[in-house]
């Protein structure tokens, strides 16, 4: 059996008073409500010290204060990790792979879900993969040391089934990365990137060097571009087989940040789950648009899928062909957020006025 940098007593966390806050069908799932196992008299959790707050660490020690605010310590470095999958592919463009994911790994035909990106996917364990599943046997038997997830809702781990949630954290130690408002793009990469020095990636190696100079350079290149054609409005959205969901910028980074960056980003009228508004297919054409960022992850409904859709053909864009693709659920890192504005970039220079 290995040595364990397992932390000294485990860490939970408080009673979480969350629901779902995004609809499925082509829209965000919205993450696990987790329940209190215990702790501390300061009403910390077990093994863990609230955010600002001095930890005596002696050498050798490891520890991480994740976005919930909960320093994680540990007696050493984290030997086994586990990282829900865009996580993982994040820290992977640092120079650190995780022993093992839970989420989308892989397509229906075997080929790396765009959330993988560049993780070695024939070599990376999954102990689940699909929304609600989560194999509790699986994990327990790697005796993980950490588990890293992200987070669209406050405090609730990304794809952390509910039922399962306080057995998963009584095991190992958890760290959550705010991956919705009011984080950004540029603050939920630097925690990445921060995560992954903590876990002996190296910030100053080449590749990791050229990814940020990428994106600066990617980011300046979709700024030119709002420039040079100006009054280009962009719609983000998502299609199921009974409603078009109109997501409000505002709630998140991605789109946030093309809107810092010159973007006219469309801004539905209401979004009462806080993320996108919801419209029957016979009010689809509500707000005029001249590029659709369509719902790109693995499962929803593409453009191909909507034709039937009378209000969806007769859309502008559509009828434009401006339709890109929207990485709804990004890899927070500078590898893999870089392509994504070059991409916005270039069909907001090729797209004409048509709204």
């Amino acid at each position: 059996m290995k040595t364990s940098a397992r932390a000294r007593s485990v860490p939970h966390r408080t009673s979480l008073l969350r629901r779902s806050a995004l609809a499925a069908g082509g829209v965000l799932c919205a993450g696990a409500l987790l329940t209190a196992c215990g702790g501390n008299d300061d009403g910390t959790p077990g093994g863990a010290s609230a955010a600002g707050e001095d930890t005596e660490a002696s050498e050798g020690d490891w520890s991480f204060t994740d976005d919930r605010g909960v320093t994680v310590n540990l007696d050493g470095p984290p030997e086994t990790v586990v990282a829900f999958v865009g996580a993982a592919a994040a820290l992977h463009d640092y120079g650190v792979t995780v022993d093992a994911v839970f989420g989308p790994l892989v397509t229906p035909d075997g080929e790396p879900d765009v959330q993988a990106g560049d993780l070695p996917v024939d070599e990376v364990e999954s102990v689940g993969s699909a929304w609600g599943e989560f194999n509790l046997d699986a994990y327990a038997a790697l005796e993980p040391d950490l588990l890293v997830s992200t987070m669209f809702v406050e405090d609730a781990l990304w794809y952390v089934p509910d039922d399962s949630a306080a057995k998963i954290e009584g095991l190992a130690p958890t760290v959550g990365l705010s991956v919705a408002s009011p984080s950004t793009v540029v603050e939920a990469i630097d925690r990445h990137a921060e995560l992954a020095e903590a876990l002996g990636g190296d910030l100053s190696a080449e590749a990791v060097t050229e990814a940020r100079e990428r994106f600066e350079a990617a980011a300046e290149d979709l700024r030119q571009a709002t420039e040079e054609n100006p009054g280009i409005r962009v719609m983000a959205a998502s299609g199921s087989a009974d409603l078009f969901y109109v997501s409000d910028p505002k709630a998140s980074p991605d789109l946030s940040y093309f809107a810092e960056l010159g973007v006219e980003m469309v801004v539905p009228d209401e979004a009462p789950a806080g993320f996108f508004e919801e419209l029957s297919w016979e009010n689809a054409d509500r707000y005029d648009a001249d590029i659709i960022l369509l719902d790109g992850r693995t499962g929803v409904m593409r453009a191909e899928d909507l034709a039937d859709k009378p209000t969806w053909a007769q859309l502008p864009a559509v009828r434009a062909d401006q339709i890109a693709r929207w990485t709804t659920e990004p890899r927070y890192s500078h590898a893999g957020f870089a392509p994504i504005l070059e991409d916005l970039a270039e069909a907001i220079r090729n797209a004409e006025r048509v709204a």
